[in-house]
């Protein structure tokens, strides 16, 4: 029988099998290497990216804190000025009350009876005088209840002097207006 070798034409093919391995791993590892380099480029893109888009929210929202800031300040503004218009309307509301105080104060004042000291403090009147008798301080708080401009009088002290002719008398009341009236008509309900 004839001897065929098939030894070296093997050996040959394992050769060129290992080759083409090394070579298709060698292809297969730079792909990989690509492909992973590819992803990283494109993860930092993305980041970068995401950062930018960060960046500009937070210039947008720092841009809406200092319009809100300045809103704020403007709030605050408008409440001191309307403050003021509310003072000064006040103001002006009550400008003709002294005028009918003192006007009250002289119609309902009797014969005999002599005031020494007005003092105001808010709506409330303290009032020091001195009169011929207590009959007089009475007609006198009388006078002042039937008043439109001032109520509720109120006898604080009244002491006659040693002869008796003379008493001194300090009486409180409260002074109204035409707009406290109004504004209590207007708030009652229909």
């Amino acid at each position: 029988m004839a001897q065929i070798n098939l030894l070296p034409w093997r050996e040959e093919l394992r050769k060129q099998k290992t080759v083409e391995f090394a070579a298709l791993a060698g292809v297969i590892a730079i792909g990989a290497l690509l492909v992973v380099a590819g992803l990283r480029f494109h993860a930092g893109h993305l980041a970068d990216h995401q950062k930018a888009r960060n960046q500009f929210m937070q210039n947008q929202i720092d841009i809406l804190n200092t319009k809100l800031q300045q809103i704020k300040d403007l709030e605050s503004t408008k409440a001191n000025l309307l403050a003021r218009m509310n003072i000064i309307q006040e103001l002006q509301r009550s400008r003709p009350e002294i005028v009918h105080l003192f006007e009250e104060l002289v119609l309902t004042i009797p014969e005999g009876v002599w005031l020494n000291t007005i003092q105001q403090s808010g709506k409330t009147i303290r009032l020091e005088g001195n009169a011929e008798s207590n009959a007089r301080v009475s007609a006198y708080m009388r006078n002042l209840e039937a008043s439109d401009w001032l109520k509720n009088p109120i006898l604080e002290v009244i002491q006659a002097e040693k002869e008796g002719r003379i008493a001194q008398f300090k009486l409180s009341l409260q002074q109204e207006s035409e707009n406290e009236d109004e504004e209590e008509e207007g708030s009652e309900p229909t």
